[in-house]
């Protein structure tokens, strides 16, 4: 019965880690499509933002110069009319003096008709001299509508580029995120291709062990092999199971190219039974003194530090929910993941 369960687990262990490889492969590039979304967007948002002010600028200097043209309307018609009450003055003075003259034509002796000539002679100069300065206002005016009108097609032609710069722009960020997918996507497949190389060169090295395991994307270790009950002090025979790890590891870290961020996670855990040690208060320092215990075994043997990480999950991501000595015995265990950093 023993060899029975033992072809099992075999034929559980070659299909269940390809499995696992290729759902973590979609989980990791469904979080690199997110990321690229979220930075794609926050890009986006920060150019439109930029342009959207620009062009509230522009929109408020159009409707200041809209205002000053309008009252520059009004005031050109007012003295349009202004012009027009002068010209018919003029014109009737002039009709006035038409008509002296005649008289004084008629009477060119009688010195009342010469006077009065001479003051409609001086008022019609006088409504000249208005006429005159009217027209120089009105010259004034048309003047300033042509500069207004200048700095209005400024303004669009401003808007314009604007709003080019603005498709350049949004052009660019999408060329941008479709880089940053290639190179993320190219990133996550060669760290799975260096895992599954990793993982294959660890199964070859440690052999099909019972208390060595492969769960998903991790290497499972029983805390037997490496501690002795509730300590934290790592075994002869478990430092030569790291030993051999180490090796691999050095020669991982020859062949993945140092712009892949990645690292070895070694994971502490314990079963769910309260720890009695006067070293220990809880199973979280446990698992953490256990996890940190390998990590520097690892870095004495050579392996950077920088490529390493320790985490304590105490009880609380058991494998094996029964409350039987065997569960306990599966949850107790130290596993190594090569994960992203």
């Amino acid at each position: 019965m023993a060899l029975s369960r033992a072809r099992r687990s075999e034929r559980r262990l070659d299909y269940w880690p390809g499995f696992v490889d290729a759902l973590s492969t979609l989980v990791l590039s469904i979080i690199f499509i997110l990321t690229v979304f979220v930075l794609g967007q926050f890009f986006l948002s920060q150019e439109v933002t930029g342009k959207d002010k620009a062009l509230e600028q522009l929109n408020a200097k159009i409707a200041q110069l809209n205002d000053l043209l309008s009252l520059e309307k009004l005031s050109k018609l007012n003295l349009d009319d202004q012009v027009a009450q002068l010209r018919a003055g003029l014109a009737a003075a002039e009709g006035e003096r038409d008509r002296v003259k005649g008289l004084y034509d008629g009477l060119a002796g009688a010195g009342d008709a010469q006077g009065r000539a001479n003051e409609l002679n001086k008022a019609l100069d006088s409504e000249k001299q208005v006429s005159a300065r009217a027209l120089a206002q009105i010259e004034v005016l048309n003047q300033q509508i042509s500069a207004l009108r200048r700095q209005l097609a400024a303004l669009e032609e401003a808007l314009e580029a604007s709003e080019k710069r603005d498709k350049e722009s949004q052009g660019r960020i999408a060329d941008l995120g479709q880089r940053l997918n290639v190179a993320l996507a190219q990133r996550v497949q060669e760290l799975s291709r260096y895992r599954s190389e990793f993982f294959g060169r660890l199964r070859a090295i440690l052999g099909n062990r019972p208390d060595i395991r492969i769960v998903g994307d991790r290497f499972v270790f029983q805390s037997e092999v490496f501690f002795d009950s509730g300590k934290a002090d790592l075994l002869p025979e478990g430092s030569a199971e790291i030993d051999k790890i180490a090796a691999a590891l050095l020669e991982l870290e020859k062949q993945i190219p140092p712009e892949i961020a990645w690292v070895m996670r070694v994971d502490g855990h314990t079963d769910v039974r309260p720890i009695s040690s006067p070293l220990f208060k809880s199973n979280y320092e446990l698992s953490a003194a256990r996890a940190i215990a390998v990590v520097r075994y690892l870095v004495s043997k050579g392996v950077s530090p920088q490529r390493l990480v320790a985490a304590a999950f105490g009880e609380f991501q058991p494998i094996d929910t029964d409350r039987t000595e065997e569960a306990y015995r599966r949850n107790r265990r130290i596993e190594l993941k090569l994960t992203e950093r």
